[in-house]
């Protein structure tokens, strides 16, 4: 079971390219996600929710039932389905692509890229129903507006990403045949994406930290799931938490430390729907030397990047919930005992707040 993802801003041709396409490949079908985001804005979400968005793909529920519903539609009918639709930032493609993977769907990323000329030609060009007020003025402003991000998004991660197809001169059945043969080719070729499968019960996950020689701490960049993390991972059954934090580390990083990592925290994750939660364990992985810093080795398909920061700075990296556990963990360190969280908060211990001394890390 595949999905063929149909990429590009607007003026590209997606829907007209995608209702083409599953003429062209053997049992597809076509999946259009404005569906989901339609439901969501115009008969689901309450008004005051929708006002704290600016788009319905900021919403993580219209991501998640992307996700589900590509997954369920491949599970009812098999075979290919066909995905028209804009996905600029590279977090949501991970965590859709992501998603996917997890459930076992490889994803073809094809990018339909005619030149800018010819977009804003045929925005100039576009329909736009009568009845809304001023609509015709809005839609093609909103349609124009999403030109630069959409070349900001070429030059920093969707050209590497994935297949394109210029369509500058190309009808929409010559642009479908064109993707029919990326994708019959292997020109296309699936997404390289961890399948890390979704857990169905509480895990215990463990995570190092690891140091450099001013003290700021590594973060990574997992290219299958949103967000920046601590370096580790899922406990497997019958193996010690810092032991599986140990090997996480050389496999993520190719650093291998010499003896298991001192505990700092142990966090209690609450369930959150759909995920089940569980223990999330960090540890002290000590400091890494200038020179083996320089030689950190990344497996491409699972991790983006990573770098060593400041507190401050990982207060912009990481989630809430991870920031925190981080926060204590840094205060546990400074202290020489490990602290035990619920939900990121210390509990059989001195009230959450500043302490009395802090250590800044990286200044």
């Amino acid at each position: 079971m595949t999905v063929v993802w149909i990429n590009g801003t607007f003026g590209a041709g997606k829907t007209t390219t995608a209702r083409e396409l599953i003429d062209l490949i053997p049992n597809s079908t076509l999946f259009d996600p404005e569906v989901i985001g339609g439901a969501l804005t115009h008969h689901l979400l309450p008004a005051k929710h929708l006002a704290e968005v600016g788009d319905f793909q900021d919403l993580p529920i219209w991501r998640r039932l992307v996700t589900d519903t590509a997954a369920a539609l491949l599970a009812e009918l098999g075979g290919t389905l066909v995905v028209p639709m804009t996905l600029l930032r590279q977090d949501y493609r991970d965590e859709i692509f992501g998603g996917l993977a997890a459930r076992r769907v490889g994803v073809r990323h094809i990018l339909l890229a005619p030149a800018e000329t010819i977009l804003r030609a045929r925005i100039a060009r576009r329909e736009v129903p009568s009845d809304l007020p001023d609509g015709e003025t809005r839609v093609r402003q909103w349609s124009y507006d999403h030109l630069q991000p959409y070349r900001a998004a070429l030059a920093s991660w969707l050209a590497a990403d994935a297949h394109p197809v210029d369509t500058s001169a190309l009808t929409p059945r010559e642009a479908a045949v064109r993707v029919a043969e990326a994708v019959g080719s292997g020109a296309a070729p699936l997404c390289d994406i961890v399948q890390t499968p979704e857990p169905a019960a509480e895990t215990v996950a463990s995570g190092v930290l690891l140091f450099d020689e001013q003290d700021r701490v590594l973060l990574v960049d997992p290219t299958y799931k949103p967000g920046w993390e601590f370096p580790g991972g899922v406990v497997e059954p019958g193996e010690a938490p810092a032991r599986a934090g140990v090997r996480e580390v050389a496999e993520e990083t190719g650093i291998r430390l010499a003896e298991a990592p001192r505990l700092l925290v142990v966090d209690w994750e609450r369930p959150s729907p759909p995920g089940f939660g569980g223990l999330r364990l960090l540890f002290d992985g000590g400091r890494v030397d200038a020179a083996t810093a320089g030689r950190l080795r990344l497996p491409g398909p699972e991790l983006r990047a990573c770098r060593f920061v400041s507190e401050r700075e990982a207060a912009a990296l990481l989630p809430p919930v991870r920031y925190e556990r981080l926060r204590w963990a840094l205060r546990a360190r400074e202290r020489g005992a490990a602290l035990y969280l619920e939900a990121g908060v210390p509990v059989g211990a001195e009230p959450p707040g500043t302490p009395r001394t802090v250590v800044s890390v990286g200044g």
